[in-house]
């Protein structure tokens, strides 16, 4: 009886980790209001030089703006978009990425 429990436990303990890690789609639209200068609100850039964000891996957009968060990515936009995402924590970043990455 205890293993079940505690295996019942484990796993909630794992979905609510999983839940947070996928970030709010919701949530992330009200965040999005520095990065629709160039992204939009659609998730188009507004010019050839920014890139569409619009059904993007939301992995991929994680790991994106924590690597320019932490200045762990350098080159292209990075000068411009260390600055943006440094401000945001873990949650902010899974959020924003939802909203993109649910965006068609």
């Amino acid at each position: 009886m205890k293993l079940m429990l505690s295996v019942a436990l484990l796993g909630g303990a794992l979905l609510a980790m999983d839940a947070q890690a996928a970030g709010d789609a919701a949530a992330g639209e009200g965040k999005i209001g520095t990065c629709v200068a160039c992204h939009g609100t659609d998730g188009m850039g507004l010019a050839p030089i920014y890139p569409n964000l619009a059904g993007q891996s939301a992995d991929y957009l994680v790991s994106s703006l924590k690597a320019y968060r932490d200045g762990q990515r350098g080159g292209g936009m990075s000068a411009m978009m260390t600055p943006m995402a440094q401000g945001l924590s873990d949650e902010d970043i899974a959020d924003i990425a939802a909203y993109y990455s649910s965006l068609e």
